[in-house]
Formats: structure tokens, sequence, C-alpha cells
């Protein structure tokens, strides 16, 4: 078979073997993967030699020369050392776009290799575990012991299938956000979430004597009307996490509107242009930086209605509310605080229509602030408000003479100022404590019958925390604020004992209305069996039955269902209060039940 001329060309010897540009051949470029084939054909030749090195569009190594420079040897049975062009037989733009190519994917396609080996390997050692582990357990009922390549197939592709989804599930829900990785949805029922939260034990020995009004907190808070709820903010108290809860958290009708970087929020009534929350969140600082018992009383009626005319002022209700911390880790945090330069110099302090003078309310410290002061010489200054300031916040000063120490003896001013302070925040709406996040929680719901969206967290780590005191420090604060401690510890018995005859009045309604949903259906049932009755009786009156059985039969079905429902309120009323007397289910009963069980506590 003859060739064509310009495949003899191409084979032909060049004339003059010293590097220089191909000749661009004249042959139509369908002829040209003919002529690679014949001249690949002939042994010996040039182009049998090129095919020896890599396919066509892979490179020979990362730090080879670009293969338009570099000249192809002929093998050494060839006569001559002669060197043609690697891509002499392709077209000029076909040699560009492949240089480009190589020189663009040069790393990428070895990155490629690797990984395309690494995922080979892997699955390989995959399919011969897993095929082990299915013949050792499914072994004895299969009867042939290898699996056949389809198996193999479909199993490396679960797998690979399962890999990808652990990943994308770790992208979509990271860490223990995710619901779905939670397993407490599969261990056993939640705990009572109010239960030992200070982990201290749940049964409590009360102290003091409250009535029935002072532990039943139940206010008619409607946010339609007039009345205001009005949040005393002590320093360091967790009074700030508190207030966000209040213009954040609350299921309402028309929610507060809160704006990104302003720390006021506006929480008007459903309807009104009028706020119902008088606190840093929603009124900012109106009487003063953290404002007292005393300036608040005073301040807030004339705040709220004081651009009305006296006539038109309507009759509204002020709701205080409040909360408490342990003295001892409130000081702390305080001296903090101040370590950081917080002064609180805007605080006016006004008490009987005037601010105290420099005389009676001397500083503690000289210039700008107090900031890196060590806690000796915080403790030793004593015109420090950082002294009992839970009972000065909560007393009226009035009662005292303000902040002239002059008007009575400090004995007499202290006691004054105690049994102010126990009367008003046992007078309060509400109060919380910040050691009791979840009872604070609910106390506040059952209170204002208002509900949180999401529940509140007790955080046991704080600043005051992280101090390392010794016991003589220890008690050398709790002299330095000896009536905080007293005032504590009777808002905590308050606050415990409210909780539990919240409680316990809870479990009663609820037993109550499970005895008239019984008494509902035991009525139900005796209406049809009375139909049902009275259907058989008009079929067999034509038999002449005899109706006392019938009567008998009606008597002691009645008697039954009595006694056992009587029996089930008597098991369960023992299981809610144990080692107490049986109440009769009503709420005035259950009260008195409370209350002597305080006695028998004592």
């Amino acid at each position: 078979m003859a060739l064509p001329a310009c495949a003899a060309r191409a084979l032909r010897p060049p004339m003059q073997p010293e590097r220089r540009a191909p000749a661009r051949t004249t042959c139509p470029r369908r002829h040209s993967r003919v002529e690679a084939e014949l001249a690949a054909s002939r042994p010996g030749s040039v182009a049998a030699s090129v095919r020896t090195g890599p396919p066509r569009g892979v490179s020979r190594g990362l730090n080879s020369q670009p293969l338009l420079d570099e000249p192809l040897k002929a093998s050494s049975s060839l006569a001559g050392a002669v060197r043609t062009p690697l891509f002499a037989l392709l077209p000029r733009g076909r040699r560009r776009r492949m240089h480009d190519l190589r020189r663009r994917w040069d790393l990428g396609s070895l990155c490629r290799a690797l990984l395309t080996r690494g995922l080979a390997a892997l699955g390989h050692s995959l399919k011969h575990v897993l095929g082990a582990i299915f013949s050792k357990i499914f072994g004895p009922l299969a009867s042939v012991g290898n699996m056949d390549e389809k198996s193999n197939k479909l199993l490396l592709a679960l797998v690979m299938l399962f890999l990808f989804a652990v990943i994308v599930l770790q992208y979509v829900c990271p860490g223990t956000e995710c619901q779905l990785l939670r397993l407490q949805a599969f261990s056993s029922p939640m705990p009572d979430p109010y239960r030992s939260e200070d982990e201290s034990s749940a049964r409590f020995v009360p102290r003091y004597n409250f009535s029935r009004g002072d532990l039943l907190r139940k206010v008619d808070f409607d946010i339609k009307g007039d009345d205001l709820i009005v949040f005393l903010h002590i320093q360091k108290t967790g009074g700030t996490t508190f207030g966000r809860h209040l213009v954040r958290n609350i299921q309402l009708e028309q929610p507060c509107e809160c704006r990104v970087g302003q720390k006021k929020c506006t929480c008007h009534r459903p309807g009104k242009r009028e706020t119902w929350l008088f606190s840093r969140f929603s009124t900012g600082w109106s009487c003063g930086l953290h404002a007292d018992w005393t300036e608040l009383t005073s301040c807030v009626p004339a705040v709220v209605d004081g651009k009305r005319d006296a006539r038109l002022r309507p009759s509204r209700n002020f709701h205080y509310i409040t909360i408490l911390r342990d003295p001892v880790s409130r000081y702390l945090s305080e001296w903090r605080h101040v370590q950081r330069g917080a002064t609180w110099k805007a605080s006016l302090h006004v008490c009987d229509g005037r601010p105290p003078t420099s005389e009676e309310l001397p500083s503690c410290y000289t210039g700008d602030d107090w900031s890196g002061c060590p806690l000796k010489e915080f403790m030793d200054c004593p015109y420090n408000l950082a002294n009992n300031r839970q009972v000065r916040m909560l007393s009226d000063l009035t009662l005292v003479g303000c902040y002239n120490l002059s008007v009575m003896p400090e004995k007499q001013r202290n006691k004054v100022l105690l049994e102010s302070a126990k009367s008003n925040l046992k007078h309060m709406a509400f109060f919380g404590l910040t050691e009791f996040q979840r009872k604070t929680q609910y106390l506040f719901e059952k209170t204002f019958n208002m509900n949180f969206i999401s529940p509140f967290t007790q955080y046991n780590t704080t600043r005051a925390s992280s101090v390392e005191i010794n016991e003589e420090i220890q008690k050398r604060i709790e002299g330095l604020n000896f009536l905080d401690m007293e005032l504590y510890s009777y808002a905590k018995d308050l606050f415990l004992q409210r909780y539990q005859f919240m409680r316990q009045k809870e479990h009663q309604e609820a037993r109550q209305k499970r005895q008239e949903q019984r008494k509902f259906l035991k009525g139900r049932f005796l209406q049809t069996h009375f139909q049902s009755q009275g259907q058989s009786q008009s079929q067999n009156q034509s038999q002449n039955p005899n109706p006392n059985a019938n009567q008998n039969a009606t008597q002691n079905l009645i008697q039954n269902l009595t006694q056992n429902s009587s029996q089930k309120e008597n098991s369960e009323s023992q299981k809610q209060n144990p080692g107490q007397e049986q109440s009769d289910g009503s709420t005035s009963s259950g009260t008195n039940d409370y209350l002597g069980s305080v006695e028998k506590w004592r």
C-alpha cells in the first residue's frame, strides 16, 4: 500500500539536524491521525519511540521542561542522532493547549492520583474487614463463604454513604447543639428541675412563721390596664440578667421591641403607647443610677404620671420586684467591679427631697475612680456603701434621717433599717434569689401569670467564686455585712417557703381537677348503664323479671365505683404528701396542712 506524499515527507529524515521550529505540514487535518498511526507502526521509527513515553496530556514530572522545548532522542538502533519535536505531528493550536493544560494541572493531577489511590486502598481494606465481619456473623447461614463482587460493591457504597452523612451532619449541627445527637430523649424521664438546685436537700426546716397571705403571692396584673412593674436593681445581684429576661424572654401579645446596638427596649401595652415595665432596659435610669427603695417610691409616680393633670391620673398599682444574692459573694463581686474602674458616680442617693452632702457621705478614694484597689483597702473604708448595701437599698431611709448618722445611735439605726428592709421585702410583689434561678422563674410565672420562653440558667462559676479568700477574711466580710447576712437568711427562708407552698397548691389543684374528671366519667358511665338497663327492662317485661335484683345490682355497682375512686385519691395524696394528714382536696385545707407541717418540721 502506497503512502501519501505528505506522510512520506514526514518520515523522511530532516535535511538540517540542528534544532529549529518544525515546518508546518500542508496535509489536511483529517490525515494527521492516519500519518501518526503509520509512523508508529514502523519498527524503530521516531514515532514508535514517542509511544514509549507518557500518554498524551500526562506530564513527565514536576521539574520537567516544557515539551515544546525538549527534543526527542531516537533509539540507539537508528543511524545518527535524529531529533524530532514531540508534537511535530499535531497542529500548533493543539500543541499550545496541551502545553498550557500540562503546566496548569501538573500538581493537581498528582494530588488527584494520590487521593484516588488512598481512597481505593481504604475501600479495599474496609471491604476485607467488613467481609470478614459478615462472614463471621452470617457464615453459618450462608452456603458460600465469600461474598460475590456485586455484594462487595453494594457494601462499599453503603459505607461511603454513611461516612458522607456523618461529615455532612458535623457541618450542619456541630458539637452537642444538634437535637438529633442528644441521647436524653432515649434516657429516663427528666427529673424535677427545681429539686436540689443549690446542691442541698429539697426539704428544709423553716425558721420563721409566715401567714397564708405572706406565702401566697398572686398578683392580678393586667398588662392592658394601668398597673406597672418596677424593678429595683441592686448592684452585683444578677439584676442585669434578670432585667434582660423581662424584656426579651417573656411570652407577650405584644413583645418588647429591642433593636441591635441599643440597651433600652420599647415595652408598650397592647394597643397603647405606654410602658408596663419600669426598669433599666425599658425606661433607663429615670430615677438615677441604681435607685433604691426610698428613691423609687417617690420618683416613679412622678416620672410616669408627671405630665398628666392630677385629676386625670389613673389609680394604678406599682408592683415592686427585686433580686437578692448571698452577701459575701455580692461583696466580692462588687470589689472586683470597682477594681475594674466602676464608680457609680451617677447615683443620686436622693432622700427626703435632697442628695446627701459630702460630710454625710464621704468618698473612699481620691481621683476619678478606685481602680486597682486591694481587698484590704476596700474593706478598711468606713464609708464604703458596699457594706450592707442590700439592707440600705431595700429600707426606708427617711425613718433614720437619711444619711445623717447623728440622728440616732448606730445600734438603733441598724435595727430600724433591718426591720424596714424585711417588711418591704415581704410586702413586695415578688423577689428572687440569684442562687435559685429556676425557682425564681417559677415563682415569677405563678405570681404574675406570665411565662418565660426559655428557662433560666444557673451559673455557679462567677468572678466572685474565682476569688480565693481564707476563713479570716470571710468572717470579716460577714461582719461588715452583718445586716445583709440577717436579711438574706430571712429572705431565703421566705423564698423557699413560698416555693413549697406554691408547689403544693399546684399539686392540690391538679388532684382536684382529676377528681372532677373522674366524677364526670363516672356520671357518664352510670348514665349509659341506666339507659342500657332501662332498655333491657322494657324488653323483658313480658317475662316478669324480679325488679329488686336489678336495683340491688345497680346499688352494688355505685358502691364499688365510689370505693375505687376514694382509694385512688387516698393513694395519690399519700404519694404527694407523705407523712402529712390527708386533705379533702380544697385549697383552704391544703393551706392548713402546709402550715401545720411547718410546725411539725420545727
